[in-house]
């Protein structure tokens, strides 16, 4: 016997889970086009004062979702430090 509200909270999640997915992919398509434009340029992979401002805002947007700011700041976290690791890669064989 399965339990059709399970049923749909599961199909929910997993709808929000390939969007996930396809978002992260746009953003990462997305910064890959500014690395490249940062190594054509000379610019650093990094730009620390960026990092943080978006930081503080997604804290306070997480605040606002009622989304706890600690666990957006590490999920951003870990987008920030893949993305410039691809900034390095990208100036690395330029």
């Amino acid at each position: 016997m399965t339990d059709d509200w399970l049923t749909q909270y599961r199909e929910s999640i997993d709808n929000i889970d390939a969007a996930l997915v396809f978002m992260l992919a746009e953003r990462f398509k997305i910064t890959k086009a500014v690395g490249r434009h940062k190594a054509e340029h000379g610019l650093p992979p990094a730009d620390p004062g960026r990092e943080q401002r978006q930081i503080e805002r997604l804290r306070r947007l997480a605040h606002e979702a009622h989304l706890d700011p600690e666990f957006s700041e590490k999920f951003l976290r870990f987008i920030i430090d893949e993305v410039i690791h691809h900034h390095e890669r990208i100036r690395d064989e330029s």
